[in-house]
């Protein structure tokens, strides 16, 4: 844009004790996940996204600016928009309009999904472009494709009529495969989307390297993978909230304390 401050310049007023103490934890969260996300090698540069929905009436929610690596996002960086994609506070960032069709279309159609995350990983993309999808391969792939959806590929999102068919794809089930495109999870917290698509990425990684060491699989026993579905169903809430989710934001203070302002 001319006359625009170029981004390394920009000051970023800081938004703590300027919106509701609610919204601030729920920043600090989401900027905690940006970080780790960075720290996984998740990221593909600017192009992906993670989203976290403000309790209220007016249904806003939180997500990266367009401009900014994600080992730079802040908890006062993220970009508060409505769902007609605009911002609702005064911002010098852009959001990507991809990323608001298929964020906000989760976040109308599932109350439930309080936190959405959407990453383009090598893995979770050669995953989802195999006719088979997620083997039950290893105990990680058992626990995330008891609840996993799928949903075809469209061209890049930005068609807001493909939001009726994302959340018709998705369903009741808290991960999908984004067919030749990607991974996406949900959950009441952003601690619970985390882990949910940490499990799904780890067994998308397991399954190509399985798979590229030759054609002898040792498929698991029957019946337990079911077991394992069940298993986890009943324990990634308690282990995000309680356990891994509380361990990952130290590790990110200890990385990087910069993402809590």
């Amino acid at each position: 844009m001319d006359g625009a401050k170029p981004l390394d310049r920009i000051d970023i007023a800081s938004k703590e004790g300027k919106c509701s103490a609610e919204e601030w934890a729920l920043r600090v969260d989401l900027a905690a996940a940006y970080r780790m996300v960075a720290h996984f090698g998740w990221d593909d540069l600017i192009f992906t996204h993670l989203s976290v929905r403000i309790p209220g009436p007016e249904h806003y929610f939180l997500m990266n600016p367009y401009s900014l690596m994600f080992e730079e996002v802040t908890a006062s960086s993220l970009v508060k928009i409505d769902m007609d994609g605009q911002p609702v506070d005064p911002t010098p960032f852009i959001t990507n309009p991809a990323g608001f069709t298929i964020h906000s279309a989760i976040h109308m159609g599932r109350d439930d999904a309080q936190a959405v995350m959407h990453l383009h990983t090598p893995y979770g993309q050669a995953v989802a472009a195999h006719s088979d999808g997620l083997l039950p391969l290893t105990q990680t792939a058992m626990i995330a494709r008891a609840d996993l959806a799928f949903h075809d590929y469209e061209g890049i999102a930005t068609n807001l009529e493909e939001r009726v068919r994302l959340v018709e794809d998705l369903g009741d089930k808290t991960s999908m495969l984004l067919r030749n495109h990607g991974t996406l999870t949900v959950g009441k917290t952003v601690g619970e989307a985390f882990l949910r698509m940490y499990f799904l990425e780890r067994a998308c990684e397991a399954q190509i390297y399985a798979l590229s060491a030759g054609p002898a699989i040792n498929n698991p026993p029957q019946g337990t993978p079911e077991v394992a579905a069940e298993q986890g169903r009943a324990t990634v809430p308690m282990g995000a909230n309680l356990l891994a989710w509380p361990a990952l934001k130290r590790k990110a203070y200890r990385l990087d304390p910069s993402f809590a302002t």
